[in-house]
């Protein structure tokens, strides 16, 4: 297999004809040869090959190969020769994803412009399109996609079943229906390399890391559905713990439990757009409470130990750590960001009155001259969770977020992992270059997965 990069051309000829330049014949091994399986994504079509003399890699299709393979535009792509004579054009890349309307101006909602940047920078090296699972026509095995025009629109293509697709379905509870599940398993079925499976169950992830000995002691303490006396115990050993739905999201439902002797029990949380914090005279009246405003739902909950953070101006300091495979199929840390807790906030979300630094900002201060030891060692612990918990699933990840703390012993601890990571940390204005290589590493991924790898210098 060779990997050549070239110009394609469309003619108007109805035949089924393709037109190669000398050296691209040469690069391809078609030299002598009459014919040849042309593939797009998972469709492939006999065609007839004519040589042309042209300076240059050049691919001309003429509208019957164009048209019956759904080649989406001209421009420059790559091409992979197969041993036995398959010309594969592409990749062609598949973004998942669903919004609330068939507008052609704001398909995606709120991932709208994120999909935009994807499907932008995409097109410099691939055929890249988004999608909906109702795009799918599974009897013709087309998806009609949404395609980023030249001056930023987007346009709809009928393009056949992809070379991989990335997911980024924006609903949990949609990923766990019927259909959804069903459209996974078609893609694996047919092969097509289908990455960042679902989102993750935080009791799933600490189940797998508190039994790998290699990660273990960069978890806190968890316990899925505890009981009361579990709460209690681990209370009275911690004295501080957090309280938190097992698949919730942006702190939602999230307590911050702790006790002081002599002053009681504290139960900190949000409440609506303001933080809240309620006093117990006991741990059976606050355990009432939470089970008066929760009822059946906190059988869904993690009970965590709680650890003493370092703070900026009082306020605890966490890390958001976006991790990526790249084009080598390694664990890469492309962006963190460090997120201080608004005050009497129950955690660091930026919705919740948190702000945001720079890791070097926040370690700077906490640690001064060993803040940049102290982010090399938790940059290599996350590079090792993402292999811990990689190695443990059995689908493709290909993206990671971890909310990562730092005690004043400069000890790294996970809090939480997940599959499909928000984008707010590349707001910071020191953060955007970070934001354009995410975007970077996900587009190799798809070259690595699609293999439709770039040649090594």
């Amino acid at each position: 297999m060779s990997l050549t990069f070239c110009n394609v051309h469309f003619t108007q000829q109805p035949q089924r004809v393709v037109y190669v330049s000398g050296s691209l014949m040469k690069n391809l091994k078609l030299s002598g040869k009459k014919s040849v399986h042309l593939r797009l994504g998972q469709d492939r079509i006999p065609a007839t090959v004519k040589p042309i003399h042209k300076p240059g890699n050049h691919l001309y299709l003429a509208s019957g190969v164009r048209k019956r393979i759904k080649i989406p535009s001209s421009g420059t792509i790559y091409l992979r020769n197969h041993q036995d004579g398959e010309v594969h054009i592409g990749p062609l890349i598949g973004v998942l994803s669903d919004g609330p309307t068939n507008s052609l101006q704001n398909p995606f909602g709120s991932r709208t412009g994120f999909i935009k940047q994807l499907l932008k920078h995409g097109s410099k090296l691939s055929y890249i399109f988004a999608f909906t699972p109702k795009d799918i026509n599974w009897e013709q095995e087309t998806i009609n996609g949404y395609f980023l025009t030249e001056s930023g629109r987007f346009q709809r293509k009928s393009v056949p079943l992809p070379d991989v697709v990335y997911n980024r379905l924006p609903s949990r509870r949609a990923e766990t229906t019927t259909p959804i599940n069903l459209l996974r398993e078609r893609f694996i079925r047919k092969k097509i390399p289908f990455f960042n499976w679902s989102f993750f169950n935080k009791s799933d992830i600490y189940r797998l890391l508190e039994k790998d000995t290699g990660v273990s002691r960069y978890v806190p303490e968890s316990i899925m559905n505890p009981t009361p006396e579990q709460i209690r115990d681990l209370l009275d050993r911690h004295s501080l713990i957090y309280y938190k739905p097992n698949s919730g999201s942006l702190g939602n439902g999230i307590y911050r439990l702790s006790h002081i002797p002599r002053s009681g029990y504290f139960a900190r949380y949000r409440n609506g757009s303001k933080n809240a914090l309620l006093r117990f005279g006991s741990f059976t009246s606050m355990m009432r409470t939470l089970k008066t405003r929760h009822g059946r739902s906190l059988r869904g909950y993690v009970a965590q130990q709680g650890i003493r953070l370092i703070e900026i101006d009082g306020c605890p300091i966490d890390f958001r750590f976006h991790m990526h495979k790249n084009g080598k199929n390694n664990w890469v840390v492309v962006g963190i960001g460090a997120k201080k807790a608004g005050k009497g906030s129950v955690t660091t979300h930026l919705k919740n009155g948190g702000s945001l630094l720079t890791p070097e900002q926040a370690l700077g201060r906490a640690f001064g001259e060993r803040a940049e030891d102290v982010l090399r060692n938790a940059k290599n612990v996350a590079i090792t969770l993402a292999e811990a918990i990689e190695y443990h699933q059995q689908h493709l990840i290909g993206e990671i977020g971890f909310d990562i703390g730092i005690d004043k012993d400069e000890k790294v601890w996970m809090f939480e992992a997940n599959a499909k990571p928000g984008r707010s940390i590349f707001q910071h204005p020191s953060l955007k270059a970070e934001g354009k290589a995410s975007v970077e590493h996900i587009l190799e991924h798809c070259l690595y997965l699609s293999k439709f790898r770039r040649r090594e210098g």
